[in-house]
């Protein structure tokens, strides 16, 4: 039997998925950036969790408000990938017992704060000794019916879209990046895109998820990527992650509707194909090249 290393993060999702049976009040179950399940006549609930551990997501160098920070900021970002909004949380902390009471207040501080940004309740949590630092926060929020978007929605000829700038996050950026809930809610509202996700493990892996589970391939265009001024290259675009933009795709009349309007926070990068086209990627001297989607790999 394997062992996780060889199973990768996103084999052990599916081996968990087929071990899990859901009944009809789940909508949308794990494979997507949230689980979404029934409200009411007009909303469907979203529910995500993530979870930041030391040496891993952050370093204990970091300033404890941009690390709690982070850790409301990824699950707030899971929802914005739904079109929905952020409203309920619950988070879990676990730390050494020496740990300075100084920092634990340094993070109270951070996850007021940010909660107060996006007028989010902190509503419960847990505690527990470890030997680092780990940040567990479990999101609840609220989505229109007729605005969830999915990763299972692109078809062929949708024009793929990408927020802001990719690569170097960790560089410093994945500390204090805002969570693009606004322009997810007006895209939602105007253009209706048909599959969204947030970029958290590289460009190449998540637009890998949207076409996995559409059922389609791609092809993207190297010149198109708009990089951060912290990339070293095309590479930290396409596999760093950490960037928490939206990627999503729209049907050509709706794109073209968004490229005149030159809205500031989006760029086409992109088509959607058959399937059988695969995943590729356009270079700068116009040559083909065979994309896999990879990107941040746990327990690599």
């Amino acid at each position: 039997m394997p062992n996780i290393s060889k199973l990768g993060e996103f084999g052990l999702i599916d081996r968990i998925r087929k071990t899990f049976k859901m009944d009809p009040s789940v909508i949308r179950g794990p494979g997507d950036d949230c689980a979404v399940v029934a409200f009411n006549k007009k909303y469907y609930q979203l529910l995500t969790c993530d979870m930041i551990a030391e040496g891993v997501d952050f370093t204990r160098r970091d300033d404890p408000l941009l690390v709690a920070r982070k850790a409301l900021a990824i699950s707030v970002s899971d929802i914005a990938a739904c079109a929905g909004i952020p409203r309920y949380c619950l988070v879990t902390l676990a730390m050494p017992k020496t740990t300075p009471a100084k920092y634990v207040d340094g993070l109270i501080r951070g996850m007021r704060g940010f909660a107060a940004e996006f007028d989010i309740n902190i509503v419960g949590g847990d505690l527990s000794s470890a030997k680092q630092i780990i940040i567990n926060t479990a999101m609840c929020g609220l989505v229109e019916k007729n605005k969830l978007v999915l990763r299972n929605g692109a078809k062929v000829g949708d024009i793929i879209f990408v927020t802001g700038s990719l690569g170097g996050s960790i560089r410093g950026r994945h500390l204090s990046f805002k969570p693009r809930v606004e322009e997810a809610r007006y895209l939602a509202a105007k253009f209706r895109p048909t599959a969204m996700i947030d970029i958290s493990d590289g460009l190449c892996q998540d637009l890998g998820h949207i076409l996995k589970e559409s059922k389609v391939g791609a092809v993207i265009y190297e010149d198109l990527i708009p990089l951060n001024k912290d990339a070293r290259g095309i590479e930290d675009a396409l596999y760093m992650g950490e960037d928490f933009e939206l990627l999503f795709t729209l049907p050509l009349g709706p794109a073209r509707k968004l490229e005149k309007q030159k809205p500031a926070f989006c760029k086409p990068i992109g088509e959607i194909f058959h399937k059988k086209c695969g995943f590729k990627m356009i270079d700068k001297f116009n040559r083909y090249k065979l994309i896999r989607p990879q990107g941040y790999r746990h327990f690599k």
